[in-house]
């Protein structure tokens, strides 16, 4: 009886878990709701076909500060363009500099492999990536 109960109280754990159910809530950036798919045929995007490289994209409906689309060599990651650690003001939009997104406001470096930078309680808000072929597709 009590190996029955472990089974199934193991197997409510893991049906429970979602993928798509990840928490992204930050009280300095809004909650958009939005989706844009980028060509990596076309020039404005080619350079995400490579390891490291990093581009920024404005959706309509999105981020004011842009999306920033990072590839990590494995996989896509899109972050928020705006500086997670404080208000959206003139300055609080990150600036791309090689695997590092730099905020000019407060002096803050993030890395794009991870969203975090260093003693900042708050990481770079992140959006989902889904890739089809040379499109991918960023949505929250």
């Amino acid at each position: 009886m009590k190996k029955i109960f472990i089974l199934i109280f193991f197997a409510g754990f893991l049906l429970g878990c979602n993928k798509d159910s990840f928490n992204n809530d930050n009280p300095y950036l809004p909650n958009y709701s939005f989706s844009m798919d980028l060509n990596k045929n076309l020039p404005s995007y080619s350079g995400l076909n490579f390891a490291g490289n990093a581009v920024k994209a404005y959706p309509a409906n999105g981020p004011s500060r842009g999306v920033i689309v990072f590839n990590t060599g494995g996989e896509y990651k899109a972050w928020d363009g705006a500086c997670p650690n404080q208000d959206l003001t003139t300055c609080s939009t990150l600036n791309l500099s090689g695997s590092n997104a730099n905020c000019t406001c407060g002096n803050e470096n993030y890395n794009l492999f991870t969203g975090q930078s260093a003693g900042k309680p708050y990481p770079l808000k992140q959006y989902r990536v889904e890739v089809n072929g040379d499109i991918i597709r960023i949505f929250n």
